[in-house]
C-alpha cells in the first residue's frame, strides 16, 4: 500500500471512530476513574454542557446519545415522559425550530456522588427566547446520571418550579 492509500485509510478510520464514539464519552472519565469531588464536579458539568449544547442546537442524535433507553423525565408543567425515543420526540416537537435556549445559572450547580451508580446533578436553569425576545424563565432541575457499560447516561430527570425571571 502506498503512503496516500495508508493516509486515506487512516483518515477514514478516524472519521468512523468519531461517528461511533460520542464526543462526551471521550471528554469525561469513567466513573471508577473519578477520585474526588472536584473531578466529579468537572465530569458532570462537562456532561451537562454537552447535553444542553445538543438540546440548544437541536442535534437530536447527540441529544439521544445521553439518554438511557428507559429514561424518565418529570416536568412540573408538561407531565411525565418515559423512554428515550419519546423524550427525543418531545424535544423535536417542542424545542426544535422554536425559540428556546437553555443556560445553566452560574453558581447553581451541585453534584453528589452515588456509590456504585453515578451522580446526582442539581441546579437552576434559565430558558431564553432570543428570536421572540419573550420573557426569560427559570426552573430548578435534578438529573440522575448513571455510569453503565462504559457510558454516562441520564436515567432520571426532573424540571420543576418553573417561573418567570424576576
Amino acid at each position: 500500500m502506498n503512503r496516500i492509500a495508508v493516509f486515506r485509510c487512516t483518515l477514514w478510520l478516524a472519521v468512523l471512530a468519531v461517528d461511533i464514539v460520542p464526543l462526551h464519552a471521550q471528554a469525561v472519565p469513567a466513573f471508577d476513574q473519578i477520585k474526588n469531588q472536584a473531578e466529579l464536579d468537572k465530569a458532570v458539568s462537562t456532561l451537562d454542557a454537552a447535553f444542553f449544547d445538543a438540546y440548544n442546537r437541536c442535534d437530536l442524535e447527540k441529544f439521544r446519545s445521553f439518554l438511557a433507553d428507559d429514561v424518565e423525565f418529570y416536568h412540573d408543567q408538561g407531565g411525565v415522559t418515559l423512554g428515550a425515543a419519546d423524550l427525543t420526540d418531545s424535544i423535536k416537537k417542542n424545542i426544535c425550530g422554536g425559540d428556546v435556549v437553555r443556560q445553566l445559572v452560574p453558581g447553581s450547580l451541585r453534584v453528589y456522588y452515588m456509590k456504585g451508580y453515578g451522580a446526582i446533578e442539581i441546579g437552576v436553569h434559565r430558558f431564553l427566547h432570543p428570536k421572540s425576545h419573550g420573557p426569560a424563565g427559570e426552573a430548578r432541575f435534578m438529573t440522575l446520571w448513571q455510569y453503565k457499560d462504559g457510558a454516562w447516561k441520564i436515567a432520571r430527570a426532573f424540571s420543576y418550579d418553573h417561573h418567570a425571571v424576576k
